[in-house]
């Protein structure tokens, strides 16, 4: 039998409301989460999550270059939008949410420790450089499968679905338990057709459920 885990990405207080980096509606993905963590437990799935953990000097932060929040550069040679501080290692906003089943999650893996580079994906820094914990802990375990939601879907959870994707993991999207920072207004839609394009397949938490059923 395949072997599976609900990857949760970056759940964090910065990215819901009231947060450095609020996403719209960010909130709405914690009681989809919830709901699949049941639901995993319930079969003895297990289940992850990623943690952005930046040092407040991280290179990725717009103070860091006085320049404002949003604005297009470049660090570590790779393309690069400067963002306000948030999830800084050990403060509230790097927290998961309070609301969130996190006595559930087995393992808990932290990305962009290195402040030369940014990391939007779960499995690598966005120049592939380094790798985190957590393709070593899945093959450990023995999982080929994932389940990926969370924040955000045109950044982590995107490039998280299409690292995965190429490490040969099978992917499902949950894409409603997805919300985007959406710079432009149609970076998220376009997000899961790129995740579609490369090989992950979307559901809603309703038509996952049916499918599994």
């Amino acid at each position: 039998m395949k072997q599976r885990a609900l990857l949760l990405v970056d759940l964090q207080n910065d990215f819901c409301a009231g947060g450095a980096l609020a996403v719209a509606e960010g909130d709405s993905t914690v009681d989809v989460a919830n709901k699949l963590i049941d639901w995993c437990k319930a079969r003895g799935e297990a289940v992850v999550a990623s943690q952005d953990w930046h040092p407040a000097n991280h290179g990725s932060f717009a103070s860091q270059h006085n320049v404002e929040p949003f604005t297009q550069g470049e660090l570590d040679g790779l393309a690069q939008t400067f963002w306000p501080d948030h999830c800084v290692q050990q403060t509230e906003g790097a927290a998961l949410h309070p609301l969130l089943n996190q006595k559930a999650i087995d393992a808990v893996f932290h990305k962009g420790e290195n402040p030369a580079i940014d990391s939007y994906s779960a499995f690598f820094d966005n120049g592939h450089r380094q790798k985190t914990a957590l393709d070593a802990w899945l093959r450990h375990h023995e999982i080929t499968e994932l389940i990926v939601l969370g924040l955000a879907t045109d950044y982590c959870v995107k490039f998280t679905v299409l690292d995965a994707l190429q490490l040969g993991y099978t992917v499902s999207v949950i894409t409603d338990g997805c919300r985007g920072v959406n710079i432009q207004p149609q970076d998220s839609a376009q997000a899961f057709m790129d995740m579609a394009a490369e090989g992950a397949t979307l559901y809603t938490l309703e038509d996952w459920l049916e499918t599994q059923a």
